[in-house]
């Protein structure tokens, strides 16, 4: 089975892989396409199975990362999904390998990515990336962990940025996100509704710049949810698992 790389030419009929089928996030697959296709510009690669699945990798120069991190010259992996029956069958090493060839080519000292520090939804199995060789290089509360593949030894190590705000004055809920991933931009209006519900403030901070990015006060700016100021969570979080969230929230002052 084949690959295929999303280009410019062929963005518009061909899919990327993410929320297929589903009707309601048709407005934000179209959102991340038209992020995805400002992105190529700036040398970021879409490569994916040839079949209707969740399988591909995401990656770009790490200057041009829309995360906030020091790696000059390094590659960094914006997203590698395997999914379903697709697992276990090479396909993870197959896309990396593509990643890594394409750095090389580019001249570049390695590949950087950001995973947990276990294993947390939205973010990559760290033991994988530990298994094709890749090394710790930073790490950051609450549990963010940098990690690297660096064919140049003189390379620096890749570091997260210190960021500028750690807490915030807003009350209730606050949500940073891109456009990145379909699915945080899909969901934001029913958090919303949750929100209002229950009679807490709620706003959205669409983060639309590599600048804003790399200076954002959350590590994984495709979603980072605030309550009162404070990082609760990443996960691009279902109505149901909000408004939970939000019911222990509120009991607990």
């Amino acid at each position: 089975m084949g690959f295929v790389q999303i280009t410019k030419r062929n963005i518009e009929s061909e899919h990327i892989c993410c929320a297929l089928g589903a009707k309601q996030y048709e407005h934000a697959v179209s959102e991340k396409k038209k992020w995805l296709t400002e992105r190529m510009d700036e040398g970021l690669v879409f490569y994916r199975l040839d079949e209707r699945a969740k399988v591909f990798i995401e990656y770009l120069p790490a200057e041009m990362a829309w995360v906030p991190i020091d790696a000059p010259n390094y590659m960094y992996i914006n997203c590698l999904w395997v999914s379903g029956r697709h697992k276990n069958n090479g396909y993870a090493k197959q896309l990396l390998a593509h990643c890594k060839e394409d750095a090389i080519s580019r001249g570049m000292d390695g590949i950087v990515h950001i995973v947990g520090k276990k294993k947390y939804p939205y973010l990559s199995d760290k033991r994988f990336f530990e298994h094709m060789g890749f090394e710790l290089a930073d790490q950051t509360e609450p549990y963010f962990q940098l990690v690297a593949l660096r064919w140049n030894e003189q390379a620096v190590l890749p570091s997260f940025k210190k960021q500028l705000k750690t807490f915030f004055d807003d009350e209730g809920i606050s949500i940073y996100y891109t456009a990145q991933c379909p699915f945080a931009v899909g969901i934001l209006d029913e958090l919303g509704k949750i929100a209002e519900n229950k009679g807490i403030p709620f706003k959205t901070v669409r983060i639309t710049t590599k600048e804003e990015a790399q200076n954002a006060p959350t590590i994984w700016t495709t979603f980072g949810l605030f309550y009162n100021g404070k990082y609760i969570t990443h996960e691009i979080i279902s109505p149901n698992k909000f408004d939970k969230l939000l019911t222990k929230l509120l009991a607990a002052g």
